[in-house]
């Protein structure tokens, strides 16, 4: 008997095994290796644009390229003043507010606050030239710059402080001659360097990740998959998939984790149960902040101090600045630890000339959803937290004029009198000014997306389900097993545990009686 019992235990091992390499065995590519594969063939331009005469030049003016451009690739002038890469600005339902326009152009954040009244500066970083005051013409094809975003020569470069201007000295023709698909320095250029500085405002992107390795970034790193941002974020009609959750409202063009890896990425079906309510992100992005760090807090109420009457600056032991004259203080942190949140993709946004109460922190885009929001997931978010000024008043945050090329023309940069600055600056939206001014706190979120670490670094159970130090603490309106404690879930667990070891000794105790009985007594 004994014998039969252990050839049946065998034989259901054998079985196990089997079944086991049946499922896991190698019935081709896996769906991850199918993506490398995919994307580690790098595309080549299809033509040579060196060999086309219209791009010979001499250029006198950088709209002499756009021209040329267009004498080719005709209307594609008409999709890109389409975009929001060209009017900082897109339709979207705000809940509450209805149908607004909303963008750079005119939604303030954390940072260096709004562009209204500084567009000479931070128009740098638009896909046109010479957007440097409201006069500007966005219906002019000649202004679209398309080297901004089609360099591959690595010349290219807008002026500082030149409304969106070629840097001088450039050899248009020679950038025009080596155009092609995007690429991460194209991108990165401004995305990576928004703030006025690398890595400042998302935390998950910055110029290590021009040439990176995949424990940075599984996606970007040379070893890993060597993606470009386009890769991801996709155009039709130079229209990019993809949006900065910083300035949109509604839950559409985004690009998902799901698009490649599926909604059910993993082997282990318990982790794909995970991803109803709980994002790839989450568990994906550890940290973010990797290599070099980001900005998580500005005060600018410190803003203006001067010593032998200019402006200076101090900065810590990385280099990074924690004061500066013309901005005010700052704190910044490396491989920080993300806050989370429940975010249906959907947000509001604090609107110019909306009235708020400085007594409590103001959110400037809050993330909408909850538990039981069937769309909500857990994301992790880099919260940033600053002190901007605001019309004590009238009760709303001020739109200050911070760069001008002109003293004495109110830019708080150069003339350091935020009364003049606000005047200035409001006056350039279109909204009154009282002539009292303060600082209010605000708080603006950033879900992080990028900087996704290899399997073996995501977030591990025992880092949220714990007890005490669970990286979701601060969310409740849920139970979760390990972190709550619930007397009639746990009562009921103890309970199932004791019937079970109760039923394998009752079961065993049987087994021990029914042969002690057949062997007449006998052991």
């Amino acid at each position: 008997m004994k014998k039969v019992l252990l050839a049946l235990v065998a034989l259901a091992a054998v079985a196990s095994l089997l079944v086991t390499a049946v499922r896991h065995g190698d019935t081709g590519p896996k769906p991850i290796e199918a993506l490398r594969m995919k994307y580690r063939k790098k595309e080549k331009p299809s033509v040579d644009h060196a060999l086309f005469s219209q791009l010979k030049g001499p250029f006198r003016k950088p709209q002499e390229v756009t021209a040329a451009c267009i004498s080719c690739h005709n209307e594609r002038h008409t999709e890109v003043m389409a975009s929001s890469h060209w009017n900082w600005q897109r339709l979207e339902y705000v809940e509450g507010k209805g149908i607004r326009a909303v963008g750079k152009k005119n939604v303030l954040n954390n940072f260096c606050i709004g562009v209204a009244g500084s567009q000479q500066s931070c128009d740098k970083c638009h896909a046109g030239y010479g957007w440097a005051d409201a006069s500007f013409d966005f219906n002019d094809p000649m202004n679209v710059d398309c080297l901004a975003c089609h360099d591959n020569g690595g010349a290219y470069a807008k002026k500082v402080g030149g409304a969106g201007m070629p840097a001088d000295g450039l050899d248009l023709a020679l950038v025009a001659q080596k155009v092609g698909r995007p690429q991460r320095t194209n991108c990165g250029t401004c995305h990576f360097l928004g703030g006025g500085g690398n890595n400042v405002k998302h935390g998950d992107l910055e110029t290590a990740m021009f040439d990176t390795t995949r424990d940075v970034d599984v996606h970007m790193g040379t070893d890993g998959g060597d993606m470009a941002c386009v890769d991801c974020h996709t155009a039709t009609k130079h229209q990019m998939l993809g949006k900065a959750y910083s300035l949109s409202s509604m839950n559409r063009n985004r690009v998902e984790c799901e698009s490649c890896h599926t909604a059910l990425p993993h082997e282990d079906d318990l982790l794909n149960q995970h991803g109803y309510k709980v994002s790839c992100q989450a568990c994906h992005v550890p940290e973010y902040a990797k290599v070099n760090a980001t900005k998580l807090t500005w005060d600018w109420s410190t803003a203006g101090r001067l010593r032998d009457g200019k402006p200076y600056e101090e900065e810590d032991a990385n280099g990074d600045h924690v004061y500066m004259s013309i901005k005010g203080t700052f704190t910044w942190g490396r491989h920080v630890k993300p806050e989370y949140a429940f975010f249906d993709g959907t947000a509001s946004h604090y609107l110019l000339g909306e009235k708020f109460d400085p007594s409590r922190p103001l959110e400037l885009n809050p993330l909408f959803g909850d538990y039981d929001d069937p769309e909500a997931k857990v994301v992790p978010v880099k919260r940033h937290r600053a002190k901007q000024i605001y019309d004590t008043k009238n009760l709303v945050l001020i739109q200050p004029k911070l760069f001008s090329a002109t003293p004495g023309d109110g830019g708080y940069w150069g003339d350091f009198d935020w009364a003049k600055a606000a005047e200035a600056g409001m006056k350039e939206v279109g909204l009154p000014f009282s002539g009292s001014y303060g600082f209010a706190d605000t708080v603006m979120n950033w879900p992080v997306n990028h900087m996704v670490s290899p399997k073996e670094k995501a977030v591990s159970c025992a880092e949220c389900h714990a007890r005490e130090g669970s990286r979701l603490a601060s969310l409740g309106g849920f139970y979760m097993p390990g972190r709550d404690r619930s007397r009639l879930l746990d009562g009921l667990g103890a309970g199932l545990l004791l019937a079970t070891l109760a039923g394998v000794f009752v079961h065993g105790g049987a087994r021990v009686w029914f042969a002690r009985r057949r062997n007449g007594g006998k052991s």
